[in-house]
């Protein structure tokens, strides 16, 4: 749901304003958003007790130089008590950033590290089949077997040590 009234807020940010001014629009509000892992900070934003505009100097504190437009549209979202909407207004705009400049960042993720001419090498494998700029970061985890994650293009590719034995028992079983 959150998702859903984050996505109005980015095309109201967006519609109307140019490529540089939306860069730096997302930074301001990934800046921003950052504060919101802080526990205290959530529990004065959501408090019933300040008032809206004490909670919306707060939020503009975090941010030198913020310009009017990002500023009116804060005071809205203290107007409205949305404050908590700004991390998922960040992030819907940061992927609609992706979307419009055709670069994506993804993750690989593997139970050992890979070196970085294989993810780069996979980096390159995928930016041509996708037509697409894409940047891969790498997750060690206890996966065993190696996932590539494309968030921004919807796209998840895997391959699995587990899931490769039952398929081949799978096969196997029917074939007898």
């Amino acid at each position: 749901m959150k998702d859903l009234v984050a996505k109005r807020y980015v095309k109201a940010l967006i519609d109307g304003r140019d490529s540089l001014t939306i860069n730096t629009i997302s930074d301001k509000l990934n800046e921003i958003s950052t504060a919101f892992a802080d526990e205290k900070f959530n529990s004065i934003i959501s408090s019933p007790e300040i008032s809206s505009t004490v909670k919306v100097n707060l939020v503009t504190s975090f941010v030198d130089g913020i310009d009017n437009a990002l500023s009116n549209f804060i005071k809205i979202l203290g107007e409205k008590r949305r404050l908590t909407l700004l991390p998922y207004i960040a992030a819907e705009l940061s992927a609609q950033l992706a979307k419009n400049n055709n670069s994506y960042v993804g993750v690989v993720y593997t139970n050992q590290e890979l070196s970085s001419d294989y993810v780069s090498s996979i980096e390159e494998q995928f930016s041509k089949k996708f037509d697409v700029k894409l940047s891969l970061s790498q997750n060690v985890c206890d996966y065993d077997g190696i996932k590539v994650d494309i968030d921004g293009l919807g796209v998840e590719i895997s391959f699995s040590k587990d899931r490769l034995k039952s398929q081949l028992i799978d096969h196997i079983l029917k074939a007898v």
